[in-house]
């Protein structure tokens, strides 16, 4: 066997503390030796932190009404409600993120909300608009529904002029047809 590859596999085994041994390091060095060891141990995790013994903290339990509270939370960061082509009809697999916003509106009679309607492209300006306009009326209908008191919300509608996507692509258009939440 080659010589260095044994000197070097011993030098990685040894462990640190087994240096500390050594009679010719000053108390000054010994001490140095001793808090650097210290602080990378101290800053181990798992099984080698604290004589082998795994520690941590255990997770908080949150009450249900704290959980829904975390969940609506979650939830009303998604302000982007999507429709389908040409229609303007809230669809269901937007209800929990409406009915997250539509709670926190409820729960909060200062906060008032932009609902801004867009479209895509495809149609006339004028008709866009107007579309645009009955999208952002159906999300304000549907939180009115809820509780959400008129004067918390007004509405816009950009019709095709404020695009998120410029592809010219069906899943394009699908972004650029969408009710805005602005608070």
């Amino acid at each position: 066997m080659d010589l260095n590859k044994l000197f070097k596999a011993m030098v990685i085994a040894v462990p640190l503390f087994a240096l500390g041994a050594c009679s010719s390091t000053s108390d000054s060095e010994t001490e140095s030796s001793s808090s650097t060891s210290s602080s990378q141990t101290s800053g181990q995790s798992g099984e080698y932190a604290n004589g082998g013994v795994e520690t941590g903290g255990v997770a908080p339990v949150l009450s249900p009404v704290e959980q829904q509270r975390l969940k609506e939370q979650e939830l009303r960061r998604e302000n982007i409600i999507y429709f389908d082509f040409d229609r303007s009809e809230v669809q269901t697999k937007n209800a929990e993120i409406l009915q997250a916003h539509g709670n926190y509106l409820v729960e909060n009679p200062n906060v008032r909300v932009l609902i801004e309607g867009h479209a895509d492209e495809r149609g006339t300006p004028e008709y866009n608009i107007a579309l645009g306009e009955r999208r952002a009326k159906a999300i304000a209908k549907y939180l009115q529904s809820m509780g959400v008191q008129p004067s918390q919300m007004s509405f816009v509608s950009y019709g095709e002029e404020k695009p998120l996507d410029f592809s010219r692509t069906e899943s394009g258009f699908a972004k650029n047809r969408r009710g805005v939440l602005v608070y």
